[in-house]
């Protein structure tokens, strides 16, 4: 039985992450099983608490806030599973989900990560997440297969290969880590784990979604469904990830595109719903990467006010 890390991110919901933490106590009958907690800064350091509270899982206390990829790369740094399982800290076990992306793993040798199904937890009849279409390079674009569907077994039994995994819960071959590195820090948040599943097919490796293995996940609990923070990354994140990953012509093909079409439209629909803040993040992500090399660690937002 190959050993498997959970690895999860906490930023100031610890009630959150005990969710997380008795839903796999409650669900899982994997034994070889490791849980790691990275706390990425919060205002209110839990981990001592959690110490004593939960002496099995290991706590590891970050004292500047690494974002979902610097936070995500501590725990895979101290994992020793044979898989490392990344899951956010608003998500939900259910049944068999571990034991079902393990056997995956275990007898395909060429796929290094795996997703199982994504349901919303307000809805649990709403699919979030059952594979993705490829990226579209010229536009930056891609679909998640089964948006907001109602479950009618429509996606049932899918076991194979995806274009990317889903940042919410995939599960990797620490081999496949090896060979193609962390998660690239200075996304902070978005697309890293898009950036990082380029990065493993590029190693050799298969992409895999499989639905008969399901998580449920909050969604949008961190940084809330519309905020200056999200406008910001999203924008500054899509030009990076196309910066880092396209084709020359394709990329050039982008840069067009995202600055003749994507920002007026953009700009036009936050004046239209009053969110006129979100007017200047968006020129300072643009700005940003006129002005930054690709592998910048200069975030370009103050970090010390995300709290």
């Amino acid at each position: 039985m190959k050993k498997v890390s959970v690895i999860t991110v906490n930023f100031n919901q610890p009630a959150v992450t005990e969710d997380m933490l008795l839903s796999i106590e409650n669900t899982n009958d994997y034994t070889n099983l490791e849980i790691i907690v990275v706390d990425n800064a919060s205002r209110e350091n839990p981990v001592p608490e959690w110490q004593v509270k939960y002496p099995q899982i290991k706590f590891i206390r970050s004292d500047v806030n690494l974002g979902f990829a610097g936070g995500n790369n501590l725990g895979i740094k101290q994992a020793t599973g044979n898989y490392l399982f990344l899951v956010n800290n608003d998500t939900e076990f259910t049944s068999g989900l571990v034991e079902k992306l393990v056997a995956v793993l275990d007898n395909k040798a060429d796929v290094g990560m795996i997703s199982p199904m994504i349901k919303y937890y307000t809805d649990k009849q709403l699919i979030q997440y059952a594979g993705y279409t490829p990226m579209n390079y010229y536009t930056c674009r891609n679909s998640c297969i089964g948006l907001r569907q109602k479950d009618e077994g429509q996606f049932s039994n899918i076991n194979g290969p995806t274009a990317y995994c889903h940042g919410a819960a995939m599960m990797i071959k620490k081999e496949a880590v090896a060979k193609a590195g962390l998660m690239a820090e200075n996304f902070f948040l978005y697309y890293e784990e898009v950036d990082w599943c380029e990065h493993i097919l590029r190693a050799g490796y298969k992409a895999w979604v499989n639905t008969n293995a399901l998580i449920y996940h909050k969604e949008s609990v961190s940084v809330g469904k519309k905020s200056k923070l999200k406008e910001y990354f999203m924008n500054r994140n899509r030009i990076l990830f196309i910066r880092r990953n396209a084709p020359l012509f394709k990329k050039l093909f982008f840069y067009f595109y995202f600055l003749l079409l994507v920002v007026p439209r953009n700009v036009i629909t936050y004046i239209k719903n009053k969110n006129y803040d979100f007017i200047p993040m968006l020129f300072k992500a643009v700005w940003w990467n006129f002005t930054h090399s690709k592998n910048s660690t200069n975030l370009g937002y103050p970090i010390k006010t995300i709290a």
